[in-house]
């Protein structure tokens, strides 16, 4: 078995693209909450439910083919380049109800809840990798 079998199992690369998909949320995320006083500024948005489902689907489908590859299907919103790198395009997200008087329809509460919810699901992937990580580097020491 080579290295990169070992690498390329399946929750290293679903880590990967989570990592990638919390980081570009979070980067959204931080814009939203930056444009909270432009007037006319819509939310963007990132559909979390969406993005768990493809990453459910693509572990699904690696482990029926025993890890020969890693899909991970995408969506308006997401989808991996070429190289296999995340890349997303967020979504403007519609009014809820009612726009705000200067025609925006952001709200600070919900914006920071997401943050908070999203620097969670990122700190446990990082730490779902780096505990991965550290197993590999047990094996190639030759430590148990």
């Amino acid at each position: 078995m080579e290295f990169s079998d070992l690498v390329n199992r399946e929750a290293i690369p679903a880590l990967e693209k989570m990592l990638a998909f919390t980081q570009a949320r979070q980067r959204m995320l931080t814009e939203n909450i930056a444009n909270v006083d432009t007037p006319g500024y819509r939310t963007k948005h990132l559909d979390v439910g969406a993005f768990q489902r493809a990453l459910r689907s693509a572990l699904e489908s690696n482990r029926q083919t025993g890890g020969a590859s890693f899909e991970l299907k995408g969506t308006d919103e997401f989808r991996l380049d070429s190289a296999g790198r995340l890349e997303v395009r967020p979504s403007e997200e519609p009014a809820e109800n009612v726009l705000f008087h200067d025609g925006t329809n952001v709200r600070i509460e919900r914006q920071m809840a997401m943050m908070a919810e999203n620097a969670m699901m990122h700190q446990a992937a990082t730490e779902l990798l780096r505990t991965k990580f550290e197993g590999l580097l047990k094996a190639i020491r030759g430590r148990v």
